[in-house]
């Protein structure tokens, strides 16, 4: 007697977290090789994760810091400020890069082995995690040469703000990196997206800074300005804008999900055109 099997795609959406689960060593592997590939043959190797936003906190300190402290009367070292800031700015952007490109890149796996395809872009965030606790290291520095003080009951925000940093991150990154596949123009928009939004969030400066309702408004609709509250949050004298973590914080689930339903609906071709 003969069987049957009859293969079709699955009646409902599904994100796939018990396949992701199955395939949980990819993590390690993907995260890795990339790791191991962005330092390899780099003369400061790791330090370059500590040295990207420690310069662009000293130029923006030396040119900008003073005046922007006291127009926006910072209650915190301009340094730690800026610093706190291009750390979480360096998980979102090197995360959403990495990610958008990472189907491109991975090509030639995706075409020879079936694994969940979302492994590659989640793996290629973590990457930026791990230059985030480098970079963490010369914050502390910072933090102790200013003599920062930090309340400690408040210190469960700064997880909560990386999470909603990799939850936009993920969101923006997955959307590009779906369309990336299909229109390769989209590799040459991704520098011009990072630049613009890295002015366009209060990480060098202020939620503050403009006394226009509307810039204020947008600028809480930004997903990293409530990360980037939360981060500073745990500094003494700092007070957090909770309507801006409850607005960002919509805006980075909603991106989030998004990004997942339009990769998970367009990976079945991923393969073919990759």
């Amino acid at each position: 007697m003969s069987t049957y099997f009859e293969i079709k795609p699955k009646g409902k959406f599904s994100f796939g977290l018990g396949e992701l689960w199955e395939y949980r060593e990819l993590f390690y592997f993907f995260t890795w090789r990339d790791v191991k590939v962005k330092y390899k043959q780099t003369v400061l190797g790791f330090l370059w994760a500590i040295l990207q936003p420690l310069f662009m906190t000293v130029v923006f300190t030396l040119f900008l810091g003073e005046s922007i402290s006291q127009k926006t009367q910072l209650t915190i070292p301009y340094p730690v400020f800026a610093l706190s800031g291009m750390l979480l700015w360096g998980i979102f952007s090197g995360g959403m890069s990495n990610a958008a490109n990472s189907m491109v890149s991975n090509a030639n796996i995706i075409k020879k082995i079936y694994f969940p395809r979302l492994i590659i872009p989640i793996s290629a965030i973590l990457v930026s995690l791990i230059d985030f606790f480098i970079a963490s290291i010369v914050f502390l520095v910072v933090l102790f040469f200013y003599k920062v003080n930090i309340n400690y009951m408040s210190i469960l925000f700064l997880p909560l703000s990386v999470i909603i940093t990799c939850l936009s991150a993920m969101g923006i990154g997955t959307t590009l990196a779906a369309m990336n596949i299909k229109y390769r123009d989209v590799k040459y928009v991704i520098p011009f997206l990072v630049q613009g939004l890295l002015f366009l969030t209060p990480v060098l400066y202020p939620e503050n800074i403009s006394t226009y309702p509307v810039i204020k408004f947008i600028l809480k609709l930004n997903p990293l300005a409530g990360a980037l509250e939360l981060m500073r949050g745990i500094f003494n004298g700092y007070e957090i804008s909770f309507d801006t973590v409850l607005i960002s914080l919509a805006s980075s689930m909603i991106l989030f999900v998004v990004g997942i339903i339009y990769f998970r609906k367009t990976e079945s071709y991923f393969a073919d055109l990759a």
